[in-house]
């Protein structure tokens, strides 16, 4: 019987009063909702992104099998841990096992085959042997994103690649924001998962003497949630300590607050606008 200890990645979720039966609880084909919303973990968990890992293998992934057993049931406002881990790696085929648990408690457990398929015709293919060896290495437990840091010249075309579609893109800051002209003289960080695309990015330059600033810190949405972001402000504080400064600062979004304060800083002085977004100063001894 799979416990939570058995599965590297496991999915939080909260029970939802529209998920319930006349009951009260969870109605029975949730519980395969609940298993593709942890399997989309189990990818991000992996740093893949699941639609561009797929276009670059040529391939498509398809349920060809799905069962359920269960064995309690789950009520509204239960936290939930669903477990997903890779069972067994077929020719052309993924079994993954799946548990649905409320603390220690197993309520659900289920399997999943999919089919690694042509986009085009449907037909089954062999599974890429890249594809086997980063699932191989997951459930092994070994690093699945690599940090490169160096200058602009080496970084720069990764790292711009990211801010734009991030930060030009997505937030609408204007160009002649985010292209200050200091990437030049700064040391920059990027997070590469095992397929060596670019992640993550961020720079550190210094702020005045013994004092480092880190900016445009950037992940690529669909890893956000992961912890490539936290690689990359793990690697950049590493270079500020190795430089000998004793302390790094930096402008938070207000929304991504929360994510540095888990890394140990803590904010100082009142919010304010940077570039139509709500910032908050924050500093982390080093």
């Amino acid at each position: 019987m799979l416990k939570r200890s058995d599965f590297r990645h496991l999915e939080r979720l909260r029970v939802r009063p529209g998920e319930l039966d006349a009951r009260q609880r969870v109605f029975h084909l949730h519980h395969l909702a609940y298993i593709e919303a942890a399997l989309a973990g189990y990818w991000r968990a992996m740093a893949l992104p699941y639609a561009q890992t797929l276009a670059y293998l040529a391939g498509d992934l398809q349920v060809s099998q799905s069962r359920i057993e269960h064995e309690a049931a789950a009520e509204h406002d239960d936290l939930l841990d669903v477990g997903v881990r890779i069972g067994r790696i077929g020719h052309s085929s993924l079994h993954f096992d799946a548990v649905v648990f409320r603390g220690e408690q197993a309520l659900v457990r289920g399997e999943l085959v999919q089919a690694f398929v042509d986009p085009l015709s449907r037909h089954s293919k062999p599974l890429p042997q890249e594809l086997r060896e980063a699932l191989q290495a997951f459930e092994a437990g070994k690093p699945m994103v690599s940090v490169r840091v160096g200058d602009w010249a080496e970084l720069g075309p990764d790292a711009a690649a990211i801010r734009e579609r991030v930060f030009i893109q997505e937030q609408n800051i204007p160009a002649e924001m985010e292209w200050d002209g200091a990437d030049d003289g700064c040391i920059h960080a990027v997070a590469y998962n095992r397929f060596g695309v670019a992640l993550a990015t961020g720079r550190l330059l210094e702020h005045v003497p013994g004092v480092a600033k880190i900016g445009r810190m950037a992940v690529a949405q669909s890893m956000r949630g992961g912890r490539v972001g936290r690689e990359v402000l793990d690697a950049l504080m590493q270079v500020a300590r190795e430089r000998g400064e004793r302390e790094a600062v930096l402008h938070a979004q207000l929304t991504a607050a929360s994510f540095y304060s888990r890394a140990g800083y803590v904010a100082r002085g009142p919010v304010f606008d940077e570039a139509g977004i709500p910032h908050v100063e924050m500093v982390c001894t080093l």
